[in-house]
Protein backbone atom coordinates (compact mmCIF):
# COMPACT_ATOMS: atom_id res chain seq x y z
CA UNK A 1 0.00 0.00 0.00
CA UNK A 2 1.39 3.48 -1.08
CA UNK A 3 1.70 6.56 0.93
CA UNK A 4 0.70 9.88 -0.72
CA UNK A 5 4.37 10.82 -1.50
CA UNK A 6 4.61 7.45 -3.49
CA UNK A 7 1.31 7.94 -5.19
CA UNK A 8 2.67 11.92 -6.19
CA UNK A 9 6.24 9.95 -7.23
CA UNK A 10 4.21 7.17 -9.62
CA UNK A 11 1.83 10.29 -11.11
CA UNK A 12 4.83 12.16 -12.04
CA UNK A 13 6.47 9.31 -14.57
CA UNK A 14 3.48 10.98 -16.77
CA UNK A 15 4.72 13.97 -17.24
CA UNK A 16 6.15 14.71 -20.77
CA UNK A 17 8.88 17.08 -21.61
CA UNK A 18 7.56 20.34 -22.76
CA UNK A 19 4.34 20.37 -20.83
CA UNK A 20 2.22 22.72 -19.04
CA UNK A 21 0.88 21.01 -15.75
CA UNK A 22 -1.33 22.34 -13.21
CA UNK A 23 -1.32 20.29 -9.70
CA UNK A 24 -4.47 20.36 -7.75
CA UNK A 25 -4.51 20.51 -3.95
CA UNK A 26 -3.26 17.59 -1.69
CA UNK A 27 -1.57 14.70 -2.76
CA UNK A 28 -1.01 16.77 -6.51
CA UNK A 29 1.05 19.14 -4.69
CA UNK A 30 3.68 17.05 -3.95
CA UNK A 31 4.30 16.00 -7.83
CA UNK A 32 6.28 18.58 -7.76
CA UNK A 33 8.91 17.28 -5.42
CA UNK A 34 9.50 13.96 -8.51
CA UNK A 35 9.65 15.60 -11.69
CA UNK A 36 12.13 12.74 -13.87
CA UNK A 37 15.70 14.19 -14.37
CA UNK A 38 15.39 15.44 -17.95
CA UNK A 39 12.14 16.19 -18.46
CA UNK A 40 11.56 19.69 -18.53
CA UNK A 41 7.78 20.20 -17.42
CA UNK A 42 6.31 24.37 -16.35
CA UNK A 43 3.47 23.72 -13.59
CA UNK A 44 0.92 26.21 -13.42
CA UNK A 45 -1.29 27.69 -10.75
CA UNK A 46 -4.92 29.09 -11.94
CA UNK A 47 -4.13 32.08 -9.47
CA UNK A 48 -1.00 33.72 -11.89
CA UNK A 49 1.36 31.64 -11.98
CA UNK A 50 4.25 30.15 -14.30
CA UNK A 51 6.74 28.19 -12.87
CA UNK A 52 6.19 26.68 -9.73
CA UNK A 53 8.76 24.89 -8.07
CA UNK A 54 8.78 21.61 -5.52
CA UNK A 55 6.91 21.53 -2.48
CA UNK A 56 8.49 23.84 0.36
CA UNK A 57 10.17 22.47 3.40
CA UNK A 58 10.24 24.58 6.31
CA UNK A 59 13.44 26.55 6.10
CA UNK A 60 11.98 27.59 2.40
CA UNK A 61 8.33 28.82 2.88
CA UNK A 62 7.73 31.77 1.99
CA UNK A 63 4.24 33.38 3.47
CA UNK A 64 4.02 35.43 0.47
CA UNK A 65 3.99 32.64 -2.10
CA UNK A 66 0.76 30.27 -2.50
CA UNK A 67 -0.86 28.51 -4.88
CA UNK A 68 -4.77 28.90 -6.01
CA UNK A 69 -5.58 26.53 -2.93
CA UNK A 70 -3.72 28.69 -0.52
CA UNK A 71 -0.80 26.57 0.11
CA UNK A 72 2.81 28.13 0.44
CA UNK A 73 4.64 26.87 -2.82
CA UNK A 74 8.42 27.44 -4.18
CA UNK A 75 9.06 29.31 -7.56
CA UNK A 76 11.21 27.77 -9.85
CA UNK A 77 14.32 30.61 -11.57
CA UNK A 78 12.53 32.55 -14.78
CA UNK A 79 8.94 31.77 -13.13
CA UNK A 80 6.51 34.26 -14.28
CA UNK A 81 3.70 35.69 -12.04
CA UNK A 82 0.21 37.22 -13.84
CA UNK A 83 -3.39 38.13 -13.56
CA UNK A 84 -5.76 35.46 -12.41
CA UNK A 85 -7.90 36.15 -16.09
CA UNK A 86 -4.69 35.55 -17.95
CA UNK A 87 -4.39 32.28 -15.94
CA UNK A 88 -7.46 30.92 -16.60
CA UNK A 89 -7.82 32.39 -20.69
CA UNK A 90 -4.66 30.35 -20.86
CA UNK A 91 -6.56 26.94 -18.70
CA UNK A 92 -10.28 27.17 -20.92
CA UNK A 93 -7.43 27.73 -24.39
CA UNK A 94 -6.58 24.35 -24.03
CA UNK A 95 -3.18 25.48 -23.51
CA UNK A 96 -2.51 22.87 -20.13
CA UNK A 97 -1.29 19.72 -21.34
CA UNK A 98 -2.07 18.06 -18.02
CA UNK A 99 -4.26 18.62 -14.79
CA UNK A 100 -3.86 16.07 -11.85
CA UNK A 101 -6.65 16.88 -8.99
CA UNK A 102 -7.15 14.98 -5.85
CA UNK A 103 -10.94 13.60 -5.53
CA UNK A 104 -13.56 12.53 -2.76
CA UNK A 105 -15.13 10.13 -5.38
CA UNK A 106 -14.82 9.10 -9.07
CA UNK A 107 -17.29 6.80 -11.12
CA UNK A 108 -16.33 4.61 -13.94
CA UNK A 109 -17.59 6.95 -16.67
CA UNK A 110 -14.79 9.33 -15.17
CA UNK A 111 -16.89 11.88 -13.68
CA UNK A 112 -15.63 13.72 -10.61
CA UNK A 113 -16.81 14.77 -7.32
CA UNK A 114 -14.11 16.95 -5.49
CA UNK A 115 -15.38 20.17 -4.00
CA UNK A 116 -18.54 19.64 -2.10
CA UNK A 117 -19.71 17.35 1.00
CA UNK A 118 -23.46 18.27 1.47
CA UNK A 119 -23.82 19.90 4.54
CA UNK A 120 -20.17 21.04 5.09
CA UNK A 121 -18.63 24.27 4.62
CA UNK A 122 -16.77 24.56 1.79
CA UNK A 123 -14.98 27.14 0.38
CA UNK A 124 -16.51 26.61 -3.58
CA UNK A 125 -15.22 24.86 -6.32
CA UNK A 126 -12.60 27.73 -7.45
CA UNK A 127 -10.67 26.95 -10.28
CA UNK A 128 -11.65 22.96 -10.81
CA UNK A 129 -14.65 23.26 -13.28
CA UNK A 130 -12.52 25.00 -15.81
CA UNK A 131 -9.75 22.57 -15.27
CA UNK A 132 -12.04 19.72 -15.66
CA UNK A 133 -13.57 21.31 -18.55
CA UNK A 134 -10.82 22.53 -20.53
CA UNK A 135 -7.86 19.66 -19.97
CA UNK A 136 -7.66 16.38 -22.16
CA UNK A 137 -6.08 14.81 -19.69
CA UNK A 138 -6.60 14.74 -16.14
CA UNK A 139 -5.47 12.00 -13.55
CA UNK A 140 -6.79 12.09 -10.39
CA UNK A 141 -4.64 11.74 -7.12
CA UNK A 142 -6.49 9.97 -4.09
CA UNK A 143 -6.74 7.49 -1.43
CA UNK A 144 -8.89 4.11 -2.66
CA UNK A 145 -11.17 3.96 0.17
CA UNK A 146 -12.41 6.86 2.63
CA UNK A 147 -11.67 6.81 6.26
CA UNK A 148 -14.75 4.24 7.24
CA UNK A 149 -13.13 1.73 4.73
CA UNK A 150 -15.78 2.77 1.70
CA UNK A 151 -14.73 2.67 -2.24
CA UNK A 152 -14.61 5.78 -3.59
CA UNK A 153 -14.12 4.41 -7.29
CA UNK A 154 -17.99 3.72 -7.87
CA UNK A 155 -20.22 3.07 -10.67
CA UNK A 156 -21.86 6.39 -9.89
CA UNK A 157 -20.67 9.25 -7.87
CA UNK A 158 -23.16 10.51 -5.10
CA UNK A 159 -21.36 13.87 -4.64
CA UNK A 160 -22.15 17.32 -6.33
CA UNK A 161 -20.04 16.83 -9.55
CA UNK A 162 -17.12 19.05 -10.47
CA UNK A 163 -16.76 17.37 -13.99
CA UNK A 164 -18.44 14.71 -16.68
CA UNK A 165 -16.75 12.20 -18.17
CA UNK A 166 -13.12 13.75 -17.85
CA UNK A 167 -11.15 11.44 -15.56
CA UNK A 168 -8.21 9.63 -17.61
CA UNK A 169 -6.36 7.55 -15.27
CA UNK A 170 -6.27 7.00 -11.47
CA UNK A 171 -3.26 6.56 -9.29
CA UNK A 172 -4.04 5.22 -5.63
CA UNK A 173 -2.39 3.82 -2.66
CA UNK A 174 -3.67 0.56 -4.22
CA UNK A 175 -3.30 0.87 -7.90
CA UNK A 176 -3.38 2.23 -11.44
CA UNK A 177 -6.33 2.45 -13.09
CA UNK A 178 -7.58 3.85 -17.17
CA UNK A 179 -11.18 4.60 -17.41
CA UNK A 180 -12.24 3.86 -20.36
CA UNK A 181 -15.41 2.25 -21.99
CA UNK A 182 -17.28 2.73 -19.23
CA UNK A 183 -15.26 0.87 -16.31
CA UNK A 184 -12.14 1.02 -14.25
CA UNK A 185 -9.23 -0.82 -16.33
CA UNK A 186 -6.67 -2.19 -13.80
CA UNK A 187 -3.11 -1.32 -15.19
CA UNK A 188 -0.58 -1.78 -12.15
CA UNK A 189 -0.90 -3.15 -8.43
CA UNK A 190 1.03 -1.12 -5.23
CA UNK A 191 3.78 -3.56 -4.28
CA UNK A 192 2.32 -6.19 -1.65
CA UNK A 193 -1.52 -5.65 -2.38
CA UNK A 194 -3.39 -8.24 -4.58
CA UNK A 195 -5.59 -7.95 -7.12
CA UNK A 196 -8.13 -9.49 -5.03
CA UNK A 197 -7.44 -6.79 -2.58
CA UNK A 198 -8.20 -4.28 -5.38
CA UNK A 199 -11.32 -5.84 -6.38
CA UNK A 200 -12.64 -5.40 -2.69
CA UNK A 201 -11.96 -2.03 -2.90
CA UNK A 202 -13.63 -1.06 -6.08
CA UNK A 203 -17.12 -0.61 -6.43
CA UNK A 204 -17.38 0.06 -9.57
CA UNK A 205 -17.01 -1.91 -13.03
CA UNK A 206 -13.57 -2.99 -12.76
CA UNK A 207 -11.64 -4.92 -16.21
CA UNK A 208 -8.63 -6.89 -15.46
CA UNK A 209 -6.78 -8.41 -18.25
CA UNK A 210 -3.70 -11.41 -17.78
CA UNK A 211 -1.34 -10.27 -15.10
CA UNK A 212 -1.49 -7.13 -13.12
CA UNK A 213 2.24 -6.00 -12.92
CA UNK A 214 3.18 -3.96 -9.73
CA UNK A 215 3.62 -0.20 -10.17
CA UNK A 216 6.82 0.99 -12.03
Amino acid sequence: MLKKEDIAKRIAQELKDGWYVNLGIGIPTLVANYIPEGIDVTLQSENGLLGMGPFPTKESIDADLINAGKQTITTMPGSVFFDSSDSFAMIRAGKVQLTVLGAMEVDQNGDIANWKIPGKMVKGMGGAMDLVASAENIIVAMMHTNRAGESKLLDKCSLPLTGVKCVTKIVTNLAVLEIKDGAFHLLERAPGVSVEEIKAATAGKLIIKGDIPNMI
